[in-house]
Parts: C-alpha cells; sequence; structure tokens
C-alpha cells in the first residue's frame, strides 16, 4: 500500500479520488481549506485543513509527513482556483490570487515534499487543456489557463532536474468534467464525464503512469471545452 497526497478534496475529482485510493487500503493525506465528513470519517484518510496559497501554512504537512510516514509515493496536485473575468478587467491582485494556488501552491508543496519523494515515486499536476499550446482558449479565463499552462512547464522542468533521482513528473491536461468549477467557468454547459470517471482515470496513472511517462503533458480530453 501507498502513501499518497492529494490537494483540493473538498469537492469534484479531489474528494473522489481521495475515497478511491483510501478505499483501496492505500494512506491517503486529503489536503483543503475544507474537510468533508466522509474523508474525516475515513480510517484510511487523514484530512489537513490547509490553504495552499499561503506558503507558511505548508509547516503542519511536514510535521505530518515526518512524524507519521517518512516517505511520499505519489502527490497528485489537484488544487485549483478559477476566476472567470474579462481581462481588461483584471488587475495584479487577481493573477496573484490565481498564481499563489495553481502555480506557487504547486511549486511550494512540492519543494517541501522532495526529501520524502524516492525512486519509484509519482509527482502528477493537473492541469487544464486551457493551458495547453496551440488548445482552443476561452474569454475570460486569462489567469486560469496562463496559470495552468505554467504548471506544465514547471513539470517539464522538475523531471528534467530529477530524473537522476528515480522521481516522475507527469501532467494531465483536463478537458471538461462535470464539476462545479466547470460550472462556473462555462453555466449551463454539460460535460460528458463525472467527477468520479475522471478520478478512476487518474487513480490508474498515478500508480501506473511513471512506469511509462517522465516530464510528459497528457491531454485527457474528449470535447470542446
Amino acid at each position: 500500500m501507498k502513501n499518497i497526497i492529494i490537494t483540493g478534496t473538498s469537492r469534484g475529482i479531489g474528494f473522489e479520488l481521495a475515497l478511491q485510493f483510501a478505499n483501496a487500503g492505500h494512506q491517503v493525506l486529503a489536503i483543503s481549506r475544507k474537510t468533508p465528513k466522509e474523508l474525516i470519517e475515513h480510517a484510511n484518510i487523514t484530512c489537513l485543513s490547509v490553504d495552499l496559497s499561503e506558503e507558511s501554512g505548508l509547516n503542519v504537512i511536514t510535521e505530518f509527513i515526518t512524524q507519521t510516514w517518512k516517505n511520499v509515493d505519489v502527490l497528485i496536485h489537484n488544487a485549483g482556483s478559477l476566476l472567470l473575468k474579462p481581462f481588461s478587467q483584471l488587475l495584479q491582485a487577481d493573477f496573484e490570487s490565481v498564481y499563489k494556488v495553481n502555480v506557487y501552491g504547486v511549486a511550494n508543496l512540492t519543494r517541501i515534499c522532495l526529501p520524502f519523494l524516492q525512486k519509484g515515486s509519482h509527482v502528477v499536476t493537473i492541469s487544464s487543456m486551457g493551458g495547453v499550446q496551440g488548445s482552443m482558449k476561452f474569454p475570460g479565463l486569462a489567469a486560469y489557463s496562463s496559470s495552468k499552462g505554467a504548471v506544465i512547464t514547471l513539470s517539464e522542468l522538475l523531471a528534467e532536474e530529477y530524473k537522476e533521482h528515480g522521481i516522475s513528473f507527469n501532467v494531465l491536461a483536463l478537458g471538461a468534467v462535470q464539476t462545479e468549477m466547470l460550472q462556473e467557468a462555462f453555466p449551463g454547459y454539460q460535460a460528458p464525464l463525472s467527477a468520479k470517471d475522471m478520478a478512476d482515470y487518474i487513480y490508474d496513472f498515478s500508480l501506473n503512469g511513471n512506469k511509462y511517462y517522465n516530464g510528459k503533458v497528457l491531454q485527457v480530453s474528449s470535447s470542446t471545452p
């Protein structure tokens, strides 16, 4: 059984992933600002209420891993912040708010987990098709999509920097999934996949994808958006 860290577990894909790993017998550290009762009550899940936009709050994660696990097998960066707003109205503070979660949060959490990652560990970053070069882009998502593009490049760089350590870094650029976040971006749109459907895919990829990929961006999309 493996030690799995998942961010953004209060709802949607992250919530489904935490339950799926835990029900399969893995130990899960579920990180989100809100902690659902179903996760708190699960014997294989430890919930930490952490705001990933605040670097100082990450100390509690380091303490938990040091005192309880000693190593991390899989780290899934699933937490995300979305802002739907015309570019002409975006302020620097808007970009900073989104980037603090989607980029800085990913970088900071990866950095504090590095001492606990080992040969065979897999870091999976959940990005978006909107962050992929050459994909269709949508008005109002300048901050969100550009942040998702940033973590794609970050993951590619880390794969190169840590390949001699045997640690794999890959990105899943997701298309439309029926979540609350999708409704924020595209009100009324009906996605072809549920959060549970996508969690099934990410679950298997997180455990096995590093056997085949490192430093790759896989586009997981069957629709536009």
